[in-house]
C-alpha cells in the first residue's frame, strides 16, 4: 500500500477530493481538478503536460461521470495510468450523499493508487474477448454472471463493469483469458475448460 506522497499528478474532479488526498498523504499531494464532467480541451492540456513531466494516476468517482472523464482523458493522454475505488467505498455516511471520493477512507485510497493499472499502448495487440468467450466464463448471460463481474473487476482493480464495459477494460489492460479463468477458479467460481 502506498504510505508516501505519490510522484504522479493524480486527475480527480472536484476539490473535496483534493481535500481527501491531502488529508490522506498531506499538502503535497498534486492535483488536477476537472470540475466534475465538464472537462475542458485546457484542463485536457495540462493532464497531458503532467503526464510528460511526473505521469499521472486518474482517480474519479466510482459513478457514470467518473467513467465518462476517464474516457476523455484517456481519448486525449493514452497512456495515463488509472486508479478505482469501489463503490461501497465512496459512499457517504449520510443517504443524501454523493458517491465519490471525498467519502474514501485513506486506506482505500493507498490501495486504489497501490493497485493503479496502464492500458495498452495504441499498436499493441492485446487478447480479444468475444461474447461467447464471457458467456464460457459466466461473465454474461448467467444467473451469477454480475456477481462473477464483479469479483473480476475488484480482482484486476479495473472499476465497476457491466459486460460490455468488462470487455473493453480486459482488451484495454490486456488481461489474458487464462489470467480471468485463473482468476475466477481463486474466487471459488467453476469455470467450464472445455
Amino acid at each position: 500500500m502506498i504510505r508516501e506522497v505519490p510522484q504522479e499528478v493524480i486527475v480527480v474532479e472536484g476539490k473535496a477530493d483534493t481535500q481527501r488526498l491531502q488529508v490522506t498523504f498531506g499538502p503535497e499531494v498534486k492535483t488536477i481538478e476537472t470540475n466534475g464532467s465538464e472537462i475542458s480541451l485546457a484542463t485536457l492540456e495540462e493532464i497531458a503536460q503532467a503526464q510528460r513531466l511526473f505521469g499521472v494516476i486518474v482517480l474519479t468517482d466510482p459513478d457514470f461521470q467518473g467513467e465518462r472523464i476517464r474516457r476523455l482523458v484517456q481519448a486525449h493522454v493514452p497512456d495515463v495510468a488509472h486508479a478505482y475505488i469501489k463503490r461501497e467505498e465512496g459512499r457517504g455516511r449520510h443517504a443524501s450523499d454523493s458517491l465519490g471520493i471525498e467519502h474514501a477512507s485513506p486506506e482505500a485510497i493507498r490501495g486504489a493508487l497501490a493497485n493503479r493499472i496502464t492500458p495498452q499502448v495504441q499498436g499493441v495487440a492485446g487478447e480479444s474477448f468475444t461474447t461467447a468467450d464471457l458467456q464460457a466464463l459466466g461473465l454474461v448471460g448467467s444467473a451469477s454472471a454480475a456477481s462473477r463481474r464483479q469479483y473480476i473487476a475488484e480482482y484486476f482493480h479495473i472499476g465497476p463493469v457491466n459486460g460490455k464495459q468488462l470487455k473493453r477494460k480486459l482488451e484495454r489492460y490486456q488481461i489474458s483469458y487464462q489470467a480471468v479463468c485463473e482468476a475466477l477458479e481463486k474466487g471459488g467460481y467453476h469455470v467450464n475448460k472445455s
